[in-house]
């Protein structure tokens, strides 16, 4: 541990308590990573702080040292956005799990950080309500790293992103000061602080209470299943549906190597022999959702769907949902390692994207299976590789990098609701100038100018960016500096 960093832990200790300083080398290593393992470096020290007092202590002293501090929330990110750093603070809000407040009246609930996505729902259900965002990890992803990353969902469709159901938070900035932005009324004057903070990533400070919308139950939820021969026939599907004016809740898609993952995974029972499924979820008012369902169903047969299978209890829906929710894990049932990517394409260029990333696997060699937001063009393909095999990690790599210039090129974007974290941040040039980068770090600046808010995270840095981003395999520049150690 850095000598500066180890002259704060009595302060530390003094401000979260003895239980709430982690220094010891084997436990500091549980916190290594976010859900990117492949990007890891052991934290110089770990605070579990349990109040925003104690949040706006631990930095007011980082800020008095000019010592880096990295907000963490669950660890499930995907863009290695809560990566630590060696020689400074990893803040983890896991012990801010308190729902504070469930206020039907007003539509609202506010929360701490720590607390998981789908508890908030499990709380406003007894009241006929629910909270809209549903990551796939809803069950162990928490409210403040969901802000961090501006997270979606299936339902992202028709119900949007984490930014369209928060109306209010409480931020420690990076000076360590609290200040309270917006509340539970609909909409406040001025600058939309509020916006600019979410999807962040931990750069502009840390939410330590998060006020959000509570979305009533719909009276009626139907789901569908269809599955199709072949990708493009359940793209025709999409296409359809939503000329057709329907807006369901959601529509998934996903392809025969990730039905295959998930049946070898938690035997989902998709139909056999199926090229894609498509999953179809409507709600909303009794009479709307029967219209829809009967026209989604006659435009997924006209599309030359077989198999289809419907919906109607909350039971019947969770076996629908089973594969889809488990894909991302399942896949390690067909291979030995995995990239997981996360790109945008307008939802026209879907059909020509898929084709260009089966040429692309087909000409590498490498496999990918496709999971995907059909309904909003939100790709997650999975790269998979072997990491026994030498070079195989760095070829899906590049793989995976191409995947995202086919986004880009499509006139896409390189994340949708992953984050850019520590991974993408050398690619964020292929869509943005110099001028827009600067004008971003500007932004940056202002909040936080000695640039200890997690740090090297979102925007390019050329100590970091000097080639492409890849699986870290051999001598990371953070390795050479003696700043990360690689197990």
């Amino acid at each position: 541990m850095p000598e500066p960093l180890h002259a704060l832990i009595p302060r530390l200790r003094e401000i979260c308590g003895a239980d709430g300083v982690v220094t010891d080398p084997a436990a500091r290593r549980t916190y290594e990573s976010d859900g990117i393992t492949y990007h890891a470096a052991v934290p110089g020290v770990v605070v579990l702080p349990t109040t925003t007092a104690q949040v706006a202590a631990v930095v007011r002293l980082c800020a008095e040292h000019r010592v880096p501090f990295v907000p963490r929330g669950a660890g499930t990110g995907l863009s290695g956005g809560a990566l630590p750093r060696t020689d400074g603070v990893l803040i983890a809000t896991s012990r801010m799990r308190r729902i504070i407040e469930i206020d039907t009246a007003n539509e609202r609930a506010v929360v701490e950080p720590g607390v998981a996505n789908l508890d908030v729902t499990r709380a406003a259900a007894p009241h006929g309500y629910y909270y809209a965002p549903d990551p796939s990890s809803q069950q162990v992803c928490t409210v403040g790293g969901n802000i961090a990353e501006n997270s979606g969902g299936a339902h992202c469709l028709k119900y949007g992103f984490t930014v369209n159901h928060v109306t209010g938070l409480v931020v420690v900035t990076p000076a360590g000061e609290i200040v309270r932005l917006g509340g539970k009324a609909a909409d406040a004057p001025g600058y939309d602080l509020i916006g600019a903070f979410i999807g962040s990533e931990g750069t502009l400070g840390i939410a330590t209470e998060i006020t959000v919308r509570l979305v009533r139950a719909p009276q009626k939820v139907s789901t569908v299943l269809a599955a199709f021969d072949t990708m493009d026939a359940g793209g025709e599907a999409v296409s359809a549906i939503i000329a057709a004016g329907v807006l369901p809740a959601a529509i998934e898609m996903m392809d025969a190597l990730s039905i295959a993952a998930a049946e070898a995974a938690v035997a989902c029972g998709y139909p056999p022999g199926a090229g894609a499924v498509l999953i179809v979820e409507l709600d909303g008012p009794e009479a709307d959702v029967d219209a829809q369902f009967d026209e989604v169903t006659r435009l997924c047969r006209d599309a030359g769907a077989f198999g289809i299978r419907t919906a109607s209890d909350a039971a019947e829906r969770a076996r629908i949902w089973k594969g889809r929710k488990s894909a991302f894990a399942a896949v390690g049932r067909i291979s030995p390692a995995y990239i997981v990517q996360d790109g945008v394409v307008p939802r026209t260029a879907l059909p020509q994207v898929l084709r260009d990333i089966a040429r692309l696997s087909a000409e590498s060699g490498i496999r990918v299976a496709n999971v995907f937001h059909a309904g909003d063009g939100n790709l997650h393909p999975l790269v998979l590789f072997d990491d026994a095999e030498p070079g195989a990690g760095e070829r899906a790599a590049q793989v995976s990098g191409a995947i995202l210039d086919l986004c880009v090129g499509a006139g896409g974007s390189i994340t949708g609701e992953h984050g850019v974290g520590v991974d993408k941040a050398c690619q964020m040039p292929e869509m943005f100038g110099p001028d827009d980068l600067e004008t971003m770090d500007r932004f940056r600046r202002a909040f936080d100018p000695d640039g200890i808010a997690n740090p090297e995270k979102l925007l390019p840095t050329p100590r970091l960016c000097g080639e492409r981003p890849r699986v870290n395999k051999g001598a990371h520049p953070l390795v050479a500096e003696g700043r990360a150690e690689l197990f």
